[in-house]
């Protein structure tokens, strides 16, 4: 089969991942998509971090309910341990040896690749979708494909997407001060951010930052 990867922190998971992976789906004619949500550092391990995770993981499986395709991939949440893109990857690879895996990114992490932790062994596991974005022009993306490809040997390629302004960032920020998000994230994700509280007191308040090194298509590995 093929299976698109998503990762990410996903806290909360929003209607901008949903529809990456739904682009992803139809462009390039995939079987799945793996929702992943990224763990945490070993040092943070608490009944606090343990209560987010929990948390993370099920408003993914709230969001991506009733679409077949989309799939739930616990194998980094449910690992306590620093996974990079590669690890994560080269696991896959060897689990899984009949499929053929997509590693699907933003175009920050495009531009931000070479930074990774190993990018040279992440590139021969996968096959990487770069999604553009309105603020990174489609010639320069292109260009830093090619780049990577001829240097990698890598098979980079284009994905075609809408621009869309959601960021978990943002949306925890909203909730805190009280605004609405409606129609930013799955409703089914809104109930149970309203039935738990969830990030009302700012006392919930994570930073995408501080998990720079975590698997995750919006962040960097």
């Amino acid at each position: 089969m093929k299976i698109g990867i998503m990762g990410g922190t996903f806290d909360p998971i929003h209607n901008g991942h949903l529809m990456l992976g739904e682009y992803a789906y139809r462009q390039y004619h995939l079987d799945e998509i793996w929702y992943m949500p990224n763990g945490n550092p070993p040092h943070k391990s608490n009944a606090a971090i343990e209560a987010k995770s929990r948390n993370r993981v099920e408003m993914v499986k709230r969001a991506i309910e009733g679409i077949p395709y989309f799939v739930l991939q616990p194998y980094e949440i449910e690992n306590p341990t620093i996974h990079y893109s590669y690890k994560t990857m080269e696991h896959f690879k060897e689990v899984y040896p009949e499929h053929e895996f997509y590693f699907i990114i933003g175009a920050d992490s495009l531009f931000s690749l070479e930074k990774w932790k190993c990018p040279e062994k992440l590139l021969k596991t996968c096959i990487i979708l770069a999604a553009c974005r309105e603020d990174k022009g489609t010639k320069d993306m292109l260009s830093q494909i090619e780049y990577l490809n001829k240097k990698y040997h890598a098979d980079i390629r284009f994905l075609n997407t809408p621009s869309v302004e959601i960021s978990s960032t943002e949306i925890r920020k909203k909730l805190k001060e009280g605004i609405s998000i409606k129609g930013l994230v799955p409703e089914t994700v809104l109930e149970y951010l309203r039935e738990n509280q969830l990030f009302e007191d700012g006392e919930n308040e994570s930073t995408e930052a501080g998990k720079n090194e975590k698997t995750g298509s919006e962040l960097l590995r």
